[in-house]
């Protein structure tokens, strides 16, 4: 259905009703981890009770097992076990950004702990 005038559009507006599209919607609303990690809804729950040390440790240990599983890949790659560059590619660049995501954490947890230290008491 095309809409041609402004008025067409408004008219078609008008005759739809908004909160029943959004109770139709049923949006999955998915938390930043399970985008990530892929962890299942029932155990986001357990995710929220963590510390922040033991979340970010289970990051730094994240990132250090997908540096790894790079390296092998690579190490696959290059002794001619693998002939998949694909597959080498997307785990280096996969293990690249979550370094770097693991840098720029860092870097703003830093740069709070300095903002905190100033603070006048």
């Amino acid at each position: 259905m095309s809409i041609e005038t402004v008025g067409s559009m408004s008219k078609m507006l008008k005759a739809y009703d908004a909160n029943q599209w959004v109770k139709s919607a049923d949006l999955a609303i998915t938390q930043p981890t399970q985008l990530i990690e892929g962890t299942a809804p029932n155990l986001v729950e357990h995710e929220t009770k963590r510390s922040f040390s033991e979340l970010l440790a289970d990051s730094i240990k994240n990132v250090n097992s997908m540096q790894k599983e790079a390296d092998e890949a690579m190490q696959r790659l290059a002794t001619g076990k693998s002939k998949n560059i694909h597959e080498t590619m997307l785990a280096v660049e996969q293990a690249d950004i979550a370094f770097r995501t693991m840098n720029q954490i860092r870097s703003k947890v830093l740069d709070a702990y300095k903002e905190v230290m100033r603070m006048q008491v």
